[in-house]
């Protein structure tokens, strides 16, 4: 039985509620993606630069002969490019060395789950994706690219779909290798996916099992139903060999996943 009635002593130190452990979890990791320079590189200056540079070739060329229809091309492949850096290299290196500096260590240690982390981690990309689509839109629009008004809900959705995958991926890279490895392994893994991406893009000069064989990949999949949503259609094949990943990748990931 309590001889003091409630109130007698402050302050009273106990844990906060789970919905605020969470979004104090979620602005935390939002603020380390944003000041970290490396992360900015990949997630805002390359993708944006690829984007006005490819926008800008005084070429004329299958892929478009002025700005407008290159940034129709482009704008799809560009938004892959961001959600790839954010979801999965960004995510994988940033996971990777809070595992070697003992940080995920010190978390598991908090009232917040271990599910609260990863959840803080997911809500995180997922407000970096949002303002990174937003920038690349409008700077597509600037150019002349015009997407179909259906085209933008289903985008949306398939951008959702493709960084649940790209995040899935990448929590099982950074989860499971040694900092280092993960450094080395998860900017060689984005080089190859955006090679891959690429393909989907030239698919007029290239052989038709090529074609289908990147659209297989993570990378080929996002790019080519996001081409496709722009145009107000919606490619299957594309989101279910998203979900596959991100079914695949998240499984290994709940199953592997180290916090040291």
């Amino acid at each position: 039985m309590n001889r003091f009635a409630p109130g007698v002593f402050a302050p009273r130190p106990q844990a906060a509620s789970l919905p605020k452990m969470l979004a104090a979890q979620s602005r935390l990791e939002f603020i380390l993606l944003l000041r970290n320079g490396e992360q900015l590189l990949l997630t805002m200056f390359i993708p944006i630069t690829l984007l006005i540079g490819l926008c800008l070739l005084p070429l004329d060329t299958s892929l478009g002969s002025d700005q407008a229809a290159r940034a129709t091309t482009f704008v799809p492949a560009i938004m892959t490019v961001a959600v790839m850096s954010t979801a999965f290299t960004g995510q994988a290196i940033a996971v990777g060395f809070d595992r070697r500096y003992g940080a995920l260590k010190r978390l598991g240690a908090t009232p917040i789950p271990r599910w609260g982390i990863i959840a803080g981690k997911s809500i995180a990309v997922t407000a970096v994706v949002i303002l990174q689509s937003l920038i690349v839109g409008l700077i597509g629009v600037v150019f002349g690219w015009r997407p179909e008004p259906v085209g933008l809900a289903l985008g949306a959705i398939v951008i959702a779909i493709g960084t649940a995958a790209f995040a899935a991926l990448g929590l099982l890279l950074g989860g499971t290798l040694k900092a280092e490895v993960v450094l080395a392994l998860a900017n060689l893994i984005w080089f190859v996916l955006l090679g891959i991406g690429s393909l989907v893009v030239l698919s007029s000069s290239i052989p038709d099992w090529v074609h289908w064989a990147a659209r297989c990949s993570p990378s080929g999949a996002l790019t080519e139903a996001l081409g496709r949503a722009a145009a107000g259609s919606f490619d299957v094949f594309g989101v279910v060999v998203l979900l596959l990943w991100a079914a695949v990748g998240g499984l290994f990931a709940v199953r592997w996943f180290k916090f040291q």
